[in-house]
């Protein structure tokens, strides 16, 4: 790693990262993958630097994987002298990127209109729980109410029986890519205009839109001309299959899919099923059609369904399991998890950039400090300037 060059897209942009847990410093760090300069401006407190940790306290594995690519300065914003000292990073900055709630922005004086007239052309994303306009504005709001306000935990309990939440923090890491776009977005009407704006991103609208895209369905139309929901992901038979050696994602998508995967699985009588021989798969019969995937996948291992599949261009892919992620290849190759060494933790794995560009090349320069420890550079370099 890097930690004097900057370089990638963005290059020259400053971003100041008053955010914490997950949604806020996700999208800030890839902000810094893409070549800004981010400043954080945090807590020791700060509830992402809570939990395991193997040498330093605070630097969890979920800290290393949303602030690298950023100097961390330690500053208690309750006090006058140290708040002014962010207020004057901030009139340095770009981008602002906060989940405080509205009201403690306003009381330290670092919601939109008192920063904005002291910087104007300043891009301010403050991102939160549900509209500053509703009635829900001031709830606190966690990933797992978010998949519940906007939906999502219906759309499982309707496909799968029960009311769970997904695991994985959707709603946080849907809001931070949302949150990385709109900044962009910002960032070039600035740069036509001159004029800096506050940009909201409530995390249960931006699921709700993420959602919807394609559960809205037969509710498109009004009246209404079908359910909601998209019948494909909801059928109970969505899964992965069992191969003779492990799992897969074997997608027969059409009728001549169906016929060359019964085929290769030495059940050519089931190549003859008239559900598989007309034009188009009717979605009615997708679920027995899975049970026959389910019963003829452990014919053939992983690898000879791999090689099956590609020939005859059904889609289809191996199921990555998290603890053999590093050893797979294509993760390997596509350096979307490397080995680093951490100046305090030793050594890590790092997850990778997906993105590449051909004329800017994003990069990890910065491995994830541990709090506050550019506090004198970055307040020397503010005071120089």
């Amino acid at each position: 790693m890097d930690d004097t060059k900057t370089a990638g897209p963005l290059d020259g942009v400053r971003v100041i990262d008053l955010s914490t847990v997950v949604m806020g410093p996700y999208a800030a760090q890839i902000l810094g993958d893409l070549g800004a300069d981010v400043i954080k401006i945090e807590s020791p407190a700060d509830t992402v630097r809570v939990g395991r940790y193997r040498t330093t306290p605070g630097m969890t594995p979920l800290n290393l994987n949303v602030n690298r690519n950023k100097r961390s300065v330690a500053l208690n914003l309750k006090d006058a002298g140290e708040r002014e000292q962010a207020l004057k990073l901030i009139d340095t900055a770009d981008v602002l990127i906060t989940n405080m709630r509205p009201g403690a922005l306003a009381r330290l004086g670092l919601d939109y209109a008192q920063v904005a007239a002291r910087n104007p052309r300043l891009v301010y994303a403050h991102a939160q729980g549900f509209r500053s306009d509703s009635d829900r504005a001031g709830n606190a709001a966690y990933d797992e109410t978010v998949q519940a306000a906007s939906g999502l935990v219906d759309i499982a309990n309707r496909a799968i029986g029960k009311p769970v939440y997904l695991p994985t923090i959707l709603g946080d890491k849907v809001s931070s890519l949302t949150i990385a776009y709109s900044v962009l977005a910002a960032l070039l009407h600035r740069d036509k205009t001159g004029e800096g704006q506050q940009v909201e991103i409530p995390m249960t609208d931006t699921l709700i839109a993420f959602n919807l895209v394609e559960h809205l369905a037969g509710h498109v139309f009004e009246p209404a001309e079908g359910p909601t929901g998209f019948p494909l992901s909801m059928s109970k038979g969505h899964r992965a299959a069992p191969t003779k050696d492990g799992l897969a994602c074997v997608i027969p998508y059409n009728p001549q899919n169906f016929r060359d995967f019964f085929a290769a699985a030495g059940r050519p009588d089931l190549a003859e099923d008239p559900r598989v021989n007309g034009e188009a798969i009717d979605n009615a019969d997708v679920d027995a059609l899975a049970e026959l995937i389910d019963e003829c996948a452990p014919a053939l291992t992983t690898a000879e369904w791999a090689e099956v599949c590609a020939k005859h261009s059904i889609p289809m892919a191996p199921v990555l399991e998290l603890d053999q992620a590093h050893e797979d290849a294509y993760v390997r190759e596509g350096h979307l998890l490397d080995t680093v060494e951490h100046p305090t933790e030793g050594t890590i794995r790092t997850v990778g950039i997906p993105v590449r560009f051909s004329a800017t090349p994003a990069s990890i320069r910065r491995p994830a400090p541990v709090a506050g420890q550019d506090t004198e550079a970055v307040l020397a370099e503010l005071a120089g300037r």
